[in-house]
């Protein structure tokens, strides 16, 4: 087959604080010569993060450029292989990875500077040129939607479960997450399918059932209880706290985390959807005071998504995805869609 020339992309051209306008629909941006090691995808989905939202409005705290093309989660079809790929065929369904430099953790300073959508032209497009490192095999279980999702949130919340092999979180253990965003969501799936015990919090009583039939045992809406942290851990076995807590809030929730946190247990720290003054948020000698591991992450390793993918398709693990999918041409109003808290699951573009 013909190798298309070139194709349609949504660039962050520049930074809008109070809009999406640096967010454009470009017609034909030019595909890359297929390289050795080089594979072209098809693309047939991309979902959103926070991140996207926080990039064209400059808000994004880690290494990024503009212009840029938009996304890092995706999932679409191999066209071609270069002449030294080994790990994928055309026909095969694969997913991106976030940082296409992080193989294996430890995570390295290039690795860092390697993610999608950022630092490096990223997924909101129809085709795509990637290098053979920066892809994964689709779980066989899922379609384009669902595998597309897959990327960032979930790959973060199971690096937050798995990630320290020590700790990694088994039957029996306690887990605490913050909110319904997709780190969270896939979070609880991850933990129930371990055998652990979930508690979740929300700002929504609207949404306790949901989070219960996803996986939680208990809810608790943080908006009517300032106290989360102490109540959750209440709840634990001889209230000695949790095994896990995903910290997604950032600054100026960690501080819950902390009094429901076990001893040796591990807080990961994820979010930065808060910030807080110096004097709102815990010391850092707060984590010796708790005997506990405060570690913070960057998504997840190719080796890391491997082993998720399986796990999936051994569990029967179907990611959340909101209800309202939107088309290539619509991206700007998904966006304006996801900034305005309107999903629950990951909201998701269709190509």
């Amino acid at each position: 087959m013909s190798l298309p020339p070139s194709t349609k992309a949504w660039t962050v051209t520049g930074i809008h604080k109070d809009s999406f306008d640096g967010l454009q629909l470009e017609s034909s941006v030019p595909v890359p010569e297929l390289g050795d090691h080089d594979v072209l995808v098809q693309i047939e989905a991309v979902s959103l993060n926070y991140r996207d939202l926080a990039i064209p409005k400059g808000l994004y705290p880690f290494a990024m450029k503009t212009p840029v093309i938009a996304g890092s989660d995706s999932a679409g079809t191999v066209l071609a292989v270069g002449a030294k790929v080994t790990g994928f065929s055309v026909g095969e369904k694969v997913c991106t990875l976030f940082n296409e430099l992080h193989q294996v953790n430890p995570i390295t300073p290039g690795a860092v500077g390697s993610g999608l959508g950022g630092a490096v032209d990223g997924t909101l497009r129809k085709y795509g040129v990637f290098p053979e490192h920066g892809l994964v095999v689709a779980p066989l279980s899922l379609n384009a939607v669902q595998a597309s999702t897959l990327t960032c949130a979930p790959l973060t919340a199971w690096n937050a479960l798995y990630g320290l092999q020590s700790k990694a979180v088994k039957a029996g253990d306690w887990v605490l997450t913050q909110g319904t965003g997709g780190v969270s969501l896939a979070a609880i799936q991850f933990a129930a399918a371990a055998g652990a015990t979930i508690v979740a919090t929300t700002s929504s009583n609207d949404k306790t059932d949901f989070l219960k039939k996803l996986g939680a045992t208990h809810v608790i809406n943080y908006k009517e209880t300032a106290n989360w942290g102490e109540i959750a851990r209440e709840l634990t076995p001889k209230g000695l706290g949790f095994d896990h807590v995903l910290e997604i809030g950032g600054a100026t929730s960690v501080g819950q985390s902390l009094k429901a946190i076990k001893l040796e247990g591990v807080i990961t720290i994820i979010g930065f959807l808060t910030s807080a003054g110096a004097g709102e948020q815990p010391p850092l000698m707060d984590a010796l005071n708790h005997i506990c591991t405060v570690r913070g992450i960057f998504v997840g390793s190719k080796q890391q998504f491997e082993e998720m993918n399986r796990a999936i398709d051994s569990a029967k693990i179907v990611p959340v995805v909101d209800s309202q999918v939107f088309g290539f041409d619509e991206a700007k109003a998904a966006y304006e869609y996801q900034w305005q808290r309107q999903n629950l699951g990951k909201v998701v573009i269709q190509i």
